[in-house]
């Protein structure tokens, strides 16, 4: 007798198979005609998916009951989520683009990025109750890089090509790279100083902020960040040469050609994870000098396997942000009530990182005027990379111990790390998701009521209007008719259709902008 099996597996890939097939028939209406992005969708699948509502997808029971190793599926999901995007990122920027534009970008990942971990660090520390600056610097640290996800969103598609310069495209997408992997420094500066010096460093071997910052600069920016840098260029410079030497001998097939670049993603995740450095940034820097010379780059830009793993990957992970988001914690928590939660995400969203664009705008030269200016300070993401750095350091403040027991300090800070991150990483979805329906909306509505108003109203010739068009003399009639007929016996032959039928509404939109691109003579 036949029996259903409802297990996890059957479950998992009939709801999210099902999902993605459902959303792939709209989605050219969803993204480039109401201009909802994936991110947003994704996002509410999940959580109607998850235990909250249909209870389709299962977190827990996937990790055994057991949330830390939850929160480690999580961590190593985003950790080969963002390896993957910041190499096709560091791929889709132009030739020598990190040195060619190194003044702006070390304007938005220097100076820049300090005053956004600054800005929210006091905002977390003036409205969260119980914490001190060192536990807000942390919090801080976690929402201070911009999405590379969401941002390589907002600059793909129809509304970007209209309103948004190349240049500033690219920009974006370079300083979301660039600072994901910078995060660490910001972070751990933080985390070190309570670890080492909170509470006097109870429970810890060495203790006080001199051996705090040693860790800080030998660890973290000697081991982390400069061997990672180090270790992506000369991986991504190697990986180039390879593929020069086997495409010349014609020893490498289409296939693998253009699946080499997310192939060399996973390889510098595993690696840099081996040895315990920033992998994150490794992947971005990689990305980029395997492209330096352009080749690669120009070679796979019309093909469609970067664009489909890159959908295929952030439906995916925002499915299960949806998921596994601890949306009850929002109102029932031990850090911060809702009434204090809310204006902390309106406050981060509008001075995170608006004041920073406009004091540099000088500084960034793709900023031409005001209106880019703004759209560049508003669209500055929380996302991926900020659940990422979550979990680092939840990771981290479990092994602060103090009498076999967490620090009563470190368990704190976890705690409200969990809360106003994930807060704030919804809170950008939802806002950043909107912003533009929100604002198309706002621009059309008032001319479309003011056209139905005039509508309404009567015509000078109501007579004409009730009769349609005016006929056509008859001797024009005539005229018309002869022109349209061949000067000869000959028949003219049907045009023969392309062996291709179908033409997708994206490709149309490609295509009239190569020609609106393509220089006249």
């Amino acid at each position: 007798m036949p029996t259903l099996s409802l297990v996890n597996f059957n479950i998992v890939c009939a709801t999210l198979g099902g999902f993605i097939t459902i959303f792939g028939l709209v989605s050219y209406l969803l993204k480039e005609k109401y201009y909802l992005s994936e991110a947003l969708i994704s996002t509410i699948a999940g959580l109607l998916f998850s235990p909250h509502a249909a209870n389709f997808i299962r977190p827990l029971d996937y990790a055994d009951h057991n949330p830390e190793d939850l929160e480690t599926i999580t961590l190593y999901f985003t950790r080969l989520v963002l390896g993957v995007q910041l190499v096709l990122a560091g791929v889709q920027l132009p030739s020598k683009y990190l040195w060619t534009e190194r003044k702006s970008l070390a304007m938005l990942v220097g100076p820049g990025m300090c005053m956004m971990w600054i800005t929210t660090s006091l905002l977390v520390w003036a409205l969260v109750p119980k914490i001190n600056f060192v536990m807000a610097m942390s919090i801080g640290a976690c929402v201070t890089p911009t999405d590379p996800i969401l941002s390589n969103s907002i600059v793909k598609g129809k509304f970007a090509d209209k309103n948004i310069p190349r240049p500033l495209q690219k920009i974006i997408i370079a300083e979301s790279g660039a600072n994901d992997g910078l995060g660490y420094p910001f972070l751990f500066l933080g985390l070190y100083l309570l670890k080492y010096a909170g509470e006097g460093g109870f429970g810890q071997k060495h203790i006080g902020v001199g051996y705090a910052m040693g860790l800080w600069f030998g660890e973290t920016w000697a081991y982390t960040i400069v061997l990672s840098v180090v270790y992506g260029a000369i991986v991504g410079w190697v990986a180039k040469e390879l593929l020069h030497w086997a495409e010349e001998r014609r020893f490498v097939d289409r296939e693998s050609f253009l699946v080499f670049a997310i192939t060399l993603a996973l390889f510098i995740v595993g690696t840099v994870g081996l040895i315990g450095s920033d992998d994150v940034l490794a992947c971005f820097i990689a990305g980029n000098v395997f492209t330096w010379d352009d080749w690669f780059r120009v070679e796979t830009e019309d093909d469609s396997l970067q664009p489909t793993i890159d959908m295929l990957l952030n439906v995916s992970v925002f499915m299960w942000f949806g998921a596994v988001c601890p949306w009850h914690k929002f109102v029932d928590n031990e850090a911060i009530p809702i009434y204090r939660l809310i204006p902390l995400g309106i406050l981060v969203l509008l001075l995170r990182r608006l004041p920073m664009v406009f004091l540099f705008r000088k500084q960034i030269h793709q900023l031409e005027d005001w209106k880019q200016t703004a759209f560049t300070g508003w669209f500055g993401p929380i996302g991926v990379s900020a659940i990422f750095y979550l979990y680092v350091s939840r990771e981290f403040l479990r092994e602060v111990m103090a009498d076999n027991h967490e620090r009563s300090d470190a368990h704190h800070l976890s705690e409200a790390l969990l809360v106003i991150v994930w807060f704030l990483c919804i809170c950008s979805i939802v806002c950043h998701g909107l912003s533009v329906p929100v604002a198309k909306l706002g621009f059309h509505l008032p001319r479309t009521i003011s056209m139905a108003l005039s509508s309404e109203r009567p015509s000078r010739s109501p007579s004409i209007a009730r009769s349609g068009p005016l006929p056509l003399p008859p001797r024009l009639i005539d005229t018309r008719i002869r022109s349209s007929e061949p000067s000869s016996g000959t028949v003219t032959p049907p045009v023969v259709a392309e062996q291709r039928t179908i033409r997708f509404p994206d490709e149309e939109d490609l295509r009239r902008k190569t020609q609106m691109e393509r220089p006249t003579c």
